[in-house]
């Protein structure tokens, strides 16, 4: 084990306080333009897609000037009522950048087949601030991905669920939500050792699976479901396998690239639309054996494989 004074910030055995999260902040440099990779992209699938503006993130304290991002999601042209509605999100942890692309790109080159078959509604990118600095924190040193609960003290995570609650008052529930993520090395070298740093606790090293696994519900699991978006991101790239104790990242391996969390008691994103089926994409972008653009393409694959899972289940009711 190694203390919390392996991160340059913080008192080991203290939690942050407010200058600690500026030293944080401080050491967050802008890398590339949400407006340019995101904004642009969404515009430019406006005349296929009706898109909307569900909400603005807005940065600022007396050292950073403001900073204003609004957020966008896509929709299927022509809601119809009675046919399987899918959720899909992505960059709910900005740095991770296959979730956004994927995300986008399964708008544009694959969504329109499924026309009169499926509803889709798209959130490329939930947490702009933190996209635009390769971050998995928001700019209050919020993890996006443990907010999604009442009272939520993350702006994208509260944005995100008013849209979705407000889109079920109007167009009813959804049947299944699928959220795009990664596991870098990085969660390894920095993110872990600053969510103990932050939290005052004792940073305890991990490991990193090689390949992409899925994250099923605890409290709801749906191994058909998982099974199906894994054959299909088989054909893409390689699936991660167990590690010697059986497990990926400390989860016990429940079929092959699956494991499962409990979704509502840790405020991930994937419990906010409490659809019947529910998962979370990990592809792995540091591996020799995969390319950014498999990883890609493998957002890709596990997006149009649980869309199409529930278009056949409904097809079958």
């Amino acid at each position: 084990m190694h203390s919390t004074a392996s991160y340059p910030i913080g008192t080991p055995g203290q939690p942050w306080g407010a200058t600690e999260r500026d030293q944080w902040r401080a050491r967050q440099v802008r890398q590339r333009s949400y407006a340019d990779d995101v904004l642009r992209a969404i515009e430019a699938l406006r005349g296929r897609f009706d898109v909307e503006l569900y909400g603005d993130v807005v940065y600022a304290n007396d050292e950073h000037p403001a900073e204003r991002f609004p957020l966008r999601a896509l929709r299927s042209r022509g809601w119809q009522p009675g046919l399987p509605s899918v959720l899909v999100t992505g960059g709910v942890h900005g740095y991770e950048t296959s979730g956004v692309h994927g995300a986008l790109r399964f708008v544009d080159k694959h969504a329109e087949p499924f026309d009169g078959r499926a509803n889709l509604l798209v959130v490329p990118c939930v947490s702009p601030w933190a996209y635009e600095r390769f971050q998995r924190w928001n700019f209050d040193a919020i993890d996006p991905n443990r907010s999604f609960k009442e009272g939520s003290p993350a702006q994208e995570s509260l944005a995100l669920m008013r849209l979705v609650a407000q889109h079920q008052g109007q167009y009813g529930p959804f049947d299944a939500h699928i959220d795009l993520h990664e596991t870098t090395d990085t969660d390894e070298s920095e993110y872990r050792p600053a969510v103990a740093a932050r939290d005052g606790k004792v940073f305890e090293p991990g490991s990193i699976p090689d390949g992409f696994y899925l994250v099923d519900d605890t409290e709801n699991p749906q191994p058909q479901f998982q099974q199906a978006i894994i054959d299909a991101v088989a054909r893409v790239t390689h699936i991660a396998p167990a590690d010697e104790k059986g497990e990926i990242i400390g989860s016990p391996v429940v079929a092959p690239g699956v494991i499962r969390y409990e979704f509502k008691a840790w405020g991930l994103c994937a419990s906010v639309s409490g659809a019947r089926y529910t998962t979370t994409t990990e592809v792995y972008p540091d591996s020799p054996r995969a390319t950014p653009e498999q990883c890609i393409e493998a957002q890709v694959a596990a997006v149009c494989a649980a869309v199409e899972f529930v278009c056949r289940e409904a097809s079958e009711r």
